[in-house]
């Protein structure tokens, strides 16, 4: 059927019916033998004939009212084309391809009105779309010829591809009024300037090989999806901030030479593909992470995918989180650490329990945290000392070395490091900063706590340490006062106090997004009305505000017990209570850090700042105070018993004395005693009644330093005396230990004459050893 269709449309006759009309083409057998002849010297000649369209037409249609069927389709590629003139007859072509010919004249397709899609590539046409516009002319693909100059297609409304590579173009014009064009190839040209396309649609757009130097005139293609610029001159990216849709940019083999040039595209967020190959920034040390950092958005760079490590290699090299610095520099310092001779620190305590205590003031510079630390230790130089750091930067006017910093050199600071010195250290403004193990050691070797100040990445990396410091944030909240005082210093660049300004930011963030990163946050607006928080703060921690009122409610609740079997005895003083001088470090006395009995942070505290308690839990105080008493004498045995068996220590010299009306069995009283004396009961109101807590070994170690030659013949202690023996965590009651209470002050390494121990009111027949005895 398509045989006799094609023979059909290739003789048929322009006035007759349209061409390519099955019902008036005459018959193939009636071409005499001369013809065909003729025909064939035609296409030897480059001179398209009837019978080679013919043999090459397909998409077979309807036509007008679809009675009449016609092929709308015509490819003639690689036929060595000069005259295509014979095409003026197929009015009714739709699509157009004659590529790789040599064909000069187009104005056949003025008489194509249906015309929609033009292929004539790879030929020898120089004139530029020298034939009338077609109305329907959507795809044009004039690439590899010989046009040199364009011209004015406004005709071409409905144009929206246009292919015009490898010409001879020096410049853009012509295409202000193609509305719809879409789609501009000008790759290998001459051009050497962009211009020309501000009004148009513009979603792919190639000016791959061109003489371009800079990137110019495409501010207004905001619709720009794909750009290549490829094989030109470009040195800057400048010029592309604003193309906010662009996903595709391909710029290899250009002369870019910086790498910060990608700061020009960060913002075109949906930026996938980018090719710098070629481009002599790719020598530049660690290329693909920088490129990869600035561009986080981007899924393939130089034609290779971009992984997820790459994305956080590129992170943490060159933005990374304050956690992840810290973590480094708490790991580079650990390491060096352990590399030098270990030994036993002064801040080292004897318990877990109790970490070397440290006060941090952080905020943003010249935000008064280093005048405020120097004062508080000043004013409670009985429990602060000021920690010293280091630094490279120069002192500033007023600045002492030694006193406000340790100034050292780079190098110096650097041989620091190696030498496993600091515990911390961080950047900031160009200097290194750095506090050392030894600005703590020496506070500690005093018996006092630390004191130090440092910015937020310091903070970061303390945290990461074994010490537990309280955190004290220090922010201004008036930024134009802030910002006046760094200038009426007189000791800070305008650049330096952006930056400190810009930080306040940083800081409220972090107490924002962090809950409970910081102890307290303080304005320091005002310093004085800072310094007086501060100082109201910090006594809080130490529990000075309130130690007096704390003291006056415990005494009557551990006098009870006692006076129930000896109301003629006077309430116990606070030295004495505990019931035994070696468990002196509960007293009140010991909350001066002198004291060198002070160890246990916990014991302390219950012991000596118990909160008052209503009748109900003095109530079963006593009752469980009353169980203990009889498990210790025998008339409960049970658990009791076999617990404090177990122990072989002898009993404090202090509790052996005997009340008349007590006895203990002759052959129980050392063990038992001694154990009752490391006893913790709990005195939760909803307790289970006769139910104890487990031995607290920590108040165990101290009841049992008396020596074990005391004297143990009295088979009768006072078992009056036991129930001030009880552990101070039976004062305790649910939530009592809710408020914060900074850890102890250690004392220093020499230890003062302990205070000789109150006298027994019934003395054994041989004296007390004292504690000046048993060492």
């Amino acid at each position: 059927m398509k045989e006799t269709t094609s023979q059909q449309f290739s003789s048929a006759s322009p006035s007759c019916c349209p061409q390519g009309s099955v019902a008036d083409a005459p018959l193939a057998e009636a071409l005499s033998c001369s013809e065909l002849e003729e025909s064939r010297e035609m296409e030897k000649n480059g001179v398209l004939t009837a019978e080679l369209v013919s043999s090459c037409v397909t998409q077979l249609g309807r036509f007008g009212t679809g009675l009449q069927h016609l092929y709308h389709h015509l490819s003639l590629p690689s036929h060595n084309l000069c005259d295509i003139s014979v095409l003026c007859k197929y009015v009714h072509l739709q699509k157009l391809e004659v590529p790789h010919n040599k064909i000069k004249d187009l104005s056949c397709v003025s008489n194509m009105p249906y015309l929609v899609i033009l292929d004539a590539s790879h030929n020898e046409i120089s004139n530029f779309f020298g034939f009338q516009p077609p109305k329907n002319l959507k795809e044009v693909n004039f690439s590899h010829n010989r046009m040199t100059k364009m011209k004015d297609l406004s005709a071409y409304s409905s144009l929206s591809k246009l292919d015009l590579d490898y010409n001879s173009f020096k410049e853009i014009i012509g295409l202000e009024q193609c509305c719809k064009l879409t789609h501009l190839s000008l790759a290998n040209n001459k051009i050497s300037r962009i211009s020309g396309l501000d009004s148009l649609l513009l979603t792919h757009l190639s000016l791959r090989g061109n003489q371009l130097e800079r990137i110019e005139g495409l501010e207004n293609l905001r619709s720009l999806q794909v750009l290549d610029l490829s094989l030109n001159r470009i040195t800057s990216l400048s010029g592309l901030q604003n193309l906010h849709l662009l996903g595709s940019i391909n710029l290899e083999k250009n002369l870019i030479t910086e790498i910060q040039e990608c700061k020009h595209i960060h913002d075109l967020l949906l930026l996938r593909d980018l090719n710098l190959l070629g481009n002599p920034v790719q020598e530049q040390q660690d290329y693909r992470l920088s490129v990869v950092f600035l561009l986080q958005h981007l899924t393939v760079l130089d034609q290779e995918k971009v992984t997820p490590e790459e994305k956080v290699s590129s992170v943490n090299k060159y933005d990374p989180p304050m956690d992840v610095v810290a973590a480094r520099n708490h790991m580079t310092h650990l390491v060096y650490q352990l590399m030098q001779p270990q030994i036993l620190y002064d801040s080292t305590l004897p318990s877990a329990d109790s970490p070397y205590p440290m006060l941090v003031l952080t905020g943003p510079q010249g935000c008064g945290k280093r005048e405020l630390a120097h004062r508080l230790c000043q004013e409670l130089s009985e429990y602060f000392a000021y920690g010293t750091c280091h630094t490279t930067r120069g002192p500033y006017f007023g600045e002492e070395n030694g006193i406000d910093y340790h100034f050292v050199s780079e190098e110096d600071f650097q041989h620091m490091i190696h030498m496993g010195k600091f515990i911390q250290t961080m950047p900031y403004g160009g200097h290194s900063y750095g506090l050392t193990r030894d600005a703590i050691e020496d506070v500690a070797r005093e018996g006092l706590a630390c004191c130090v100040h440092m910015e937020l990445e310091g903070v970061f990396s303390l945290k990461n340490s074994y010490f537990e410091p309280r955190f004290i944030l220090l922010i201004p909240t008036q930024v134009e006062k802030y910002k006046g005082h760094l200038k009426s210093r007189g000791l800070y660049t305008p650049a330096q106090i952006d930056i400190a300004v810009s930080r306040i930011e940083l800081y409220a963030n972090t107490n924002r997004q962090r809950p409970g990163f910081f102890d307290n946050v303080i304005p320091s607006d005002d310093w004085e009305e800072a310094y007086q928080t501060l100082k109201q703060v910090v006594k809080e921690y130490l529990l000075l505000a309130d130690q007096e009122g704390e003291n006056n409610r415990a005494s009557p609740d551990n006098t009870s017990t006692a006076s129930s079997h000896e109301p003629e005895e006077k309430p116990p003083s606070p030295s004495s209570r505990s019931g035994s001088r070696t468990l002196t470090s509960h007293s009140a006395k010991t909350l001066d850090p002198s004291d060198s009995s002070y160890r246990n942070y916990f014991t302390k505290i219950q012991a000596e700042l118990s909160p008052q308690k209503n009748t109900a839990e003095l109530a079963s105080i006593r009752r469980r105070e009353q169980l203990v008493r009889e498990a210790i004498v025998g008339k409960s045995p049970g658990v009791y018993s076999q617990l404090f068996k177990s122990s072989p220590q002898t009993a404090p010299s202090s509790l052996q004395h005997h009340d008349a009306g007590t006895h203990f069995s002759e052959d129980s009283s050392s063990d038992e005693s001694c154990a009752s004396s490391a006893l913790s009961v709990p005195s939760s109101a909803g307790a289970l009644s006769g139910l104890v807590e487990p031995l607290d070994i920590s108040l165990l170690g101290h009841a049992l330093e008396t020596p074990k030659d005391q004297n143990h013949n009295d088979p009768h202690p006072d078992t009056d005396r036991l129930a001030a023996v009880v552990s101070p965590s039976s004062d305790r009651r649910p939530g009592s230990n809710i408020k914060p209470v900074l850890p102890p002050i250690p004392t220093g390494r020499k230890t003062p004459a302990a205070p000789s121990p109150a006298p027994s009111p019934r003395p054994s027949p041989k004296a007390a050893v004292t504690e000046g005895d048993k060492r």
